[in-house]
């Protein structure tokens, strides 16, 4: 590559770098077309290296501390838990993809798939054995490790508290003794009062010591890791082989072509019937068995995987969501804040409207929504035409549009419009003044005005409050599908929460993680067509 043509392709990657966002990148693509090492090692140190250590110093924290902070739910999940938790979600997924193609599938690809799947059943089935019986050899050997540990522990335990018993008895006795010598005028109240005072004091540490004591046997009883770990792979060779079995019963008499096979000989053994009828009444059955078969085959030839709702489905069912709702607040605050900035009486007049209903929670608008937009599919939301017009759609209606992500919707594009009107009415409104005489001078209309002088000028804070608007939509989303019951991420947070299983803290936090890295990159994809279509040099903030 000639010097200029690398010189070009180096100045291509740091412009890109730059449009999308990711300016920090820009010392380290130096470097490497070697312009000035030493600055840009410093640099690449600077805002690489140590925001880098400083998360995974981050990460450790957590690591360390997660553990001994105790929850209702158990322990917090490490950051080596939400991984296997970002896994297991990906294996799920898979294996959904894998059971959809088996229920698809047809020919001597089916056949083929079978036998494959048979020496993989068996192989998986004898590897399961080997793990519960390797699982069952170590709960032996960790359980009599734990007896040994115990034992002594347990003697201890069971000592002290029958010395506490004794101690306390023996001063109730004293105390009782010296009531009575109170009475008799033998001793005084305040001796008295010292004596149980000084007994109620060493009550109280015997029950810590006691305390102390069973929390050490508690932590002894549980259940040590390389049990959990034997464990762990057990089940997961269990579940692959459950997976297996599922697949084969899909590719055999659960498979689509299958059954339409099965319909079509049904169906051929009634025209056979038919045609050898005599009577009129075995005429009408044969003739409604050939029909009943016909109608069995088509039902089943248009049949569809009952696919579970795996991560990736309600990340997919979310970002349509939340473009839905975008789409809708940038329909209406674009004009609607151009109009803002054109005309101060409509300003003035809009002005008290954004003051009050800014500030309103997502949850009531929603509320709203799910009664006044609701009303728009009674009786029957099923057989209304938007639903059946998404239905008909080849990549939509595999979401399954239904009112919950409408109401969803609707609460995203309420909640967003706000920044994108504001932005877009503070961007006409400062236009310079100089650019509008010069539409007045050579007499341009108002639709000229608009297309060449108005919005090219206002994009950048177009852009900007588009920005953010998307943003607070991808924010307020996630609560909205939890509140209406919409399948996304907001739903599967919820149902996690809901679960209360062991794993269900992990994946929460994995959707947490997951939610933040895909609001960032819808972020950067913002700040790329913000930079495409502004005409000033100003780097991308953060």
């Amino acid at each position: 590559m000639s010097e200029s043509k690398l010189e070009r392709f180096k100045y291509g990657l740091l412009k890109a770098v730059d449009v999308s966002g990711f300016k920090v990148l820009d010392p380290l693509i130096r470097l490497i077309f070697r312009e000035e090492p030493r600055k840009q090692s410093i640099n690449i140190l600077k805002f690489m290296i140590t925001p880098i250590v400083f998360v995974l110093c981050c990460f450790w924290v957590w690591n360390v501390v997660a553990p001994r902070h105790k929850t209702n739910s158990g322990e917090v999940p490490k950051p080596a838990q939400v991984w296997d938790a970002a896994i297991t979600n990906q294996i799920l997924h898979t294996r959904e993809n894998e059971k959809e193609e088996d229920f698809e599938i047809s020919g001597q690809a089916r056949l083929a798939r079978i036998e494959n799947l048979k020496g993989r059943l068996e192989s998986a089935t004898e590897r399961s054995k080997q793990l519960k019986a390797d699982l069952e050899d170590i709960q032996t050997q960790a359980t009599l490790e734990q007896q040994k540990q115990l034992a002594p522990l347990t003697a201890k335990a069971e000592a002290l508290k029958t010395a506490n018993n004794e101690a306390q008895q023996s001063r109730a006795s004293a105390a009782k003794t010296m009531s009575a010598q109170v009475a008799s005028g033998k001793a005084q109240v305040d001796e008295l009062l010292t004596l149980l005072r000084e007994s109620n004091s060493l009550k109280e540490s015997e029950k810590d010591a006691e305390q102390n004591l069973k929390d050490e046997l508690k932590l002894l009883s549980e259940k040590p890791s390389v049990v959990q770990q034997a464990q762990v792979a057990s089940n997961a060779a269990a579940n692959e082989v459950q997976h297996l079995k599922k697949r084969l019963d899909y590719l055999t008499t659960g498979n689509r072509s299958v059954k339409v096979e099965k319909a079509v000989v049904t169906t051929t053994a009634a025209l056979k019937k038919l045609d050898v009828a005599k009577t009129s009444a075995q005429i009408l059955s044969a003739a409604k068995s050939v029909v009943s078969g016909e109608e069995k085959a088509n039902r089943i030839s248009e049949q569809s995987y009952p696919r579970r709702e795996t991560i990736w489905f309600q990340v997919q069912r979310s970002l349509f969501t939340v473009f839905i709702g975008f789409i809708m607040a940038a329909c209406v605050a674009i004009p609607v804040g151009i109009m803002c900035g054109l005309n101060k009486i409509v300003m003035a007049c809009l002005t008290p409207i954004i003051s009050i209903f800014k500030p309103v929670s997502p949850v009531v608008w929603l509320l709203i929504f799910q009664i006044v937009v609701g009303a728009f599919f009674l009786p029957d939301p099923n057989s209304y035409w938007l639903f059946e017009f998404c239905d008909a759609l080849p990549f939509i209606k595999d979401l399954g549009v239904n009112p919950a992500l409408i109401f969803s919707a609707c609460t995203v594009a309420m909640c967003a419009v706000w920044p994108a009107l504001v932005n877009t009415a503070l961007g006409v409104s400062s236009i310079d003044q100089d650019h509008l005489n010069v539409a007045r001078v050579l007499k341009l209309g108002l639709w000229a005005r608009l297309f060449k002088i108005v919005i090219p000028s206002a994009l950048p804070l177009v852009f900007a409050g588009l920005r953010i608007s998307l943003g607070v939509g991808w924010m307020v989303l996630i609560a909205a599908e939890a509140l209406s019951s919409s399948s996304g991420l907001g739903k599967y947070v919820w149902d996690e929460y809901q679960n209360g299983a062991s794993q269900s803290f992990a994946n929460i936090i994995f959707a947490c993680f997951l939610v933040g890295i895909i609001g960032f990159f819808l972020d950067r994809l913002m700040i790329l067509l913000q930079r495409s279509v502004s005409f000033d040099d100003g780097t991308a903030v953060v």
